[in-house]
């Protein structure tokens, strides 16, 4: 298939391991002035319920089932291996054969390092800074079984000395690849690995990682806040006094939430909790406690002084969007990243789940509704990037990708 005449064809990639890397490419597709791009959307057939009634073509990608990916990270192996990214490779130069499009934009679609470059079209990939190659990476020991009964400083001290060596063993998969079809190596650099690409788009704040520089190769788009379609009633969201937002997501641990209500209610907070469809072990006792399975999380941050959830960049930047600090019970590798730079910025506080026990816990609570330098760090990024930016940033570098591309093949 032709792009359209004066249009340029933009073939999304939407890799079905979480729930963010399917909507973040999917709110950019929607956002391109559809009179001056194409968007094609592709994403893994069970997400079909968010891709319904758009004004552009959706197609199917094959991808590895995200209990898949969530086994992987819980035990420490590499997230996809040389025989899926093989497959993923067929699949995507199927789909870019028939396309044909100008550009390429993929989300933790790691094969698209190979299958893009194999058919020499501009490669956009939307990532996390702190996987970024221009910052050091100082790795945080994420939670393993073992971490809940051991000395965390000993085992941070021993992590960083083997980290080099496991992030080795998880760059392999991919550096295989790309010996297989004769692309060069990437130094078995996990952060090179996760974001190769022509342009890596950074979807965050940039004031959150001032270490990270741009140029030609790299640049940063602005968080993307999404939040489902909801037809329900909201109203209750304004009620008398403050209001805290928890949410551990699909991947936290719901057993958390029964020692952070007993806090929020003595400290006279009403309370909305999602639980994305987890049961719970307990019962709230106040009415002013409300559990649903799912809200729109941008709608509820709009109404909160308080976000607590699992430290992931899609809540938090949810939160931040709004000019909320965040308390990030943190898990895996990534919202242990994502947090320590917001700690670090003053917009919130990181607490290791294994350590997420009631002392802890009420300090930091605490200290984030009584201290008002976190809200106000946070509504400090609030201001700083506005949301119409993301597709005007988005339109600028895919037609300078594409006109990068027309010069360097005449």
């Amino acid at each position: 298939k032709e792009s359209m005449v004066g249009k340029l064809k933009v073939l999304f990639f939407a890799e079905g391991a979480t729930l963010a890397h399917v909507v973040r490419p999917l709110m950019l597709a929607k956002g391109l002035n559809l009179t001056l791009f194409e968007p094609v959307l592709c994403r893994p057939e069970n997400f079909s319920k968010l891709t319904n009634d758009l004004p552009f073509q959706v197609l199917d990608l094959d991808c590895q089932d995200g209990s898949i990916f969530a086994q992987r990270l819980d035990h420490g192996s590499p997230l996809y291996d040389f025989q899926t990214l093989c497959h993923y490779v067929d699949s995507d130069l199927a789909l870019i054969d028939r396309e044909k499009p100008d550009v390429i934009v993929g989300d933790f679609r790691l094969s698209l390092s190979v299958s893009a470059r194999l058919r020499s079209i501009p490669y956009i990939s939307i990532c996390d800074a702190y996987w970024s190659p221009e910052r050091a990476l100082n790795p945080p020991l994420p939670v393993m079984s073992f971490t809940r009964y051991a000395p965390i400083a000993l085992s941070q001290f021993l992590f960083r000395r083997i980290a080099p060596f496991a992030f080795r063993f998880h760059a392999q998969p991919l550096e295989k690849l790309r010996a297989k079809f004769g692309l060069p190596s990437l130094g078995n650099d996990l952060r090179r690995c996760y974001t190769d690409s022509d342009l890596r788009l950074f979807a965050n704040f940039p004031e959150l990682f001032p270490e990270v520089s741009t140029h030609a190769g790299a640049d940063f788009i602005g968080p993307i806040a999404w939040s489902p379609e909801f037809a329900g009633d909201l109203s209750f969201l304004a009620g008398e006094g403050p209001l805290t937002y928890i949410t551990m997501g699909s991947s936290g641990n719901p057993q958390v939430i029964e020692k952070l209500v007993p806090i929020l209610e003595s400290l006279g907070s009403r309370i909305v909790i999602t639980t994305a469809g987890k049961p719970l072990s307990f019962v709230p006792k106040l009415p002013t406690t409300g559990v649903f399975d799912y809200l729109p999380g941008s709608a509820v941050c709009q109404q909160a002084s308080l976000v607590i959830c699992n430290g992931g960049s899609p809540t938090t930047n949810q939160a931040l969007s709004c000019g909320v600090p965040v308390l990030g019970i943190a898990q895996n590798m990534d919202q242990f990243l994502n947090m320590e730079a917001i700690a670090s910025y003053g917009a919130g506080i990181l607490i290791r789940a294994d350590r997420a026990e009631h002392p802890r816990l009420s300090e930091a609570i605490n200290t984030l509704m009584r201290n008002t330098g976190f809200t106000f760090r946070a509504q400090e990024l609030a201001s700083s990037f506005r949301g119409e930016e993301i597709s005007a940033i988005l339109a600028k570098h895919i037609a300078s990708q594409h006109q990068r591309n027309k010069s360097s093949l005449a």
